[in-house]
């Protein structure tokens, strides 16, 4: 096979081209907030004329291109137009500290910096940033802005330079909650690979209309289901900012015709509670997904009672996405489970010693295929800890029963050892969350003189409802051994999120710690 049999233009093609190819009327992107719906052949050349904008700003084949904004079909042109020119795409978390932005901008080096005029702080940080090759601003509305006006005057880019599908295409960075933010690099063979997982198992396909709630600057938002839709040839919609409202009434209209989804427990909670959810209509709902972080069963319970049959899905940043999900056919018999894994992806369990785990035995999960990223960059060191041989260490305790279903038990670092006992905050949460006290729950490891560590329930009460310890240890009796019932009991108002609602740990453990004096 000749190597220009090889390049990405070959192997992946321009997935916009294509598909304006072969339906140029159909919709292809939808932005709520500011109206603007583009069929695909509209996308074809609004994406050649971002793409002509990027290159007359100096943009090119290695570069990187920066995105720091609020949920917008303009990312997604972005995205586009820079793969078009063999440039990689860089979305930057919008709710970073201008600290933790300048270390990712200086670190990643991109050639242009797109930001949201939403963040005027920003804007005012980076003006003479040396790291930064051009700043540009645009509004994510399609208003008057640097950017919009330079597009509009772009020479269009309509072919895509042929690279090896080897070429990064894009770098996102890690929250960094145990240190330096980590880039993840993208391929463009790890798009490929990611967006073709998902057919067999969650029905993806030219007739699915994706909706993405979730920031388009996490793996999660940006696969499911908005890249993966343009891959297909199907549509989707981007809300700027989740709104429990909002949200329900998009799923009900049948004009929009929405397929499928993906939030994370904390936003199917919201839903839970809006006035608007008892009238929702999900009855066109073909695939809704809960992932990001762990999934309790009451919220799968609840949802289903109600008609909509929600799985749990599990992947990360490294992976592309997902990369395991609970088939229909196994609900509600496997509620809990995150299911198989996806046909282009291998994993083992893996014990301490690096010996093969037995089944149900937990173990760490090691992952492989076409759609796991290659390194991270510019880190020898996190590679050197993250990869075996060509497998990557996933930092999550798993098992996998006899029939092949995958249990997510927590991460390697939230679990705690309490008198020599492995416990596992998931399996605790998944137990309080049964509780009609409680709206929302996350356990966590404290310093004990006579255990070594105790387990804390850090818990949001429902509708002002009292809740002490006596009462947890009560429900938590005969549902849980004695050593995983909580020993401490902390009261919030609400529970710490990053930006796609995964709750930090790491801060409740250090007020926690602070708070009950446990040092």
């Amino acid at each position: 096979m000749t190597q220009q049999a090889r390049t990405a233009n070959d192997f992946v093609a321009d997935w916009i081209a294509h598909n304006a190819a072969f339906h140029p009327a159909k919709m292809a992107t939808l932005d709520l907030a500011s109206g603007r719906r583009r069929s695909y052949a509209q996308l074809h050349e609004r994406v050649a004329r971002v793409a002509g904008f990027l290159r007359a700003r100096g943009v090119g084949p290695g570069d990187r291109v920066a995105v720091l904004a609020m949920n917008s079909t303009d990312m997604l042109d972005i995205q586009f137009a820079a793969w078009r020119l063999g440039a990689a795409y860089l979305p930057i978390n919008f709710r970073l500290t201008p600290a933790e932005i300048a270390y990712i901008v200086g670190d990643a080096g991109p050639a242009l910096f797109i930001v949201d005029t939403a963040f005027p702080e920003t804007v005012a940080a980076f003006a003479d940033n040396a790291a930064v090759g051009a700043m540009v601003a645009m509004d994510g509305l399609g208003g008057d802005t640097a950017f919009e006006r330079g597009v509009a005057a772009a020479e269009p880019v309509w072919a895509m330079v042929d690279q090896p599908r080897e070429t990064l295409c894009m770098l996102m960075y890690s929250s960094g909650t145990t240190g330096r933010p980590k880039g993840v690099t993208f391929t463009h063979e790890m798009m490929v690979y990611a967006v073709m997982n998902t057919a067999p198992a969650m029905g993806s396909g030219n007739a699915m209309v994706g909706f993405s709630a979730m920031p388009l600057f996490h793996i999660g938002g940006l696969m499911a289901f908005s890249v993966s839709a343009l891959y297909y040839g199907g549509s989707t919609v981007i809300m700027r900012h989740f709104d429990p409202g909002e949200t329900l009434r998009a799923i009900s209209d049948p004009a929009l015709g929405i397929t499928h989804l993906l939030f994370v427990p904390a936003m199917y909670n919201a839903l839970q509670s809006a006035p608007e959810q008892p009238g929702a209509d999900f009855s066109r709902i073909v695939t809704a997904l809960a992932g990001a972080e762990t999934v309790p069963t009451a919220l799968v319970d609840w949802w289903m009672a109600r008609g909509l049959m929600v799985q749990e899905v599990y992947g990360m940043t490294e992976t592309c996405g997902g990369i395991s999900v609970i088939p229909k056919s196994a609900l509600p018999a496997r509620v809990g489970s995150a299911g198989h894994l996806f046909p282009h992806v291998r994993g083992k369990v893996v014990r301490p010693d690096g010996a093969p785990a037995g089944v149900d035995e937990p173990g760490e999960l090691w992952v492989s295929g076409g759609n796991v990223t290659p390194a991270y960059w510019q880190r020898p060191d996190a590679n050197a800890d993250s990869f075996r041989d060509g497998w990557l260490r996933t930092g999550d305790i798993v098992r996998i029963d006899a029939q092949g279903f995958l249990y997510i038990e927590d991460r390697m670092k939230d679990m705690y050892i309490s008198g020599g006992e492995n416990i596992y905050p998931a399996e605790v949460e998944n137990v309080l969350y049964t509780h009609d006290g409680i709206a929302e729950v996350a356990v966590i490891g404290v310093p004990d003189s006579r255990w070594g560590e105790t387990g804390c329930a850090v818990v949001v009460p429902r509708n002002g409802a009292t809740l002490t310890r006596d009462h947890l240890v009560a429900h938590c009796e005969g549902r849980l051994a004695h050593y995983k019932h909580p020993a401490h009991v902390h009261l919030m108002d609400a529970l710490p999120r990053n930006a796609t609602g995964k709750v930090l740990k790491y801060q409740l453990r250090e007020e926690v710690t602070r708070v009950l004096d446990l040092r």
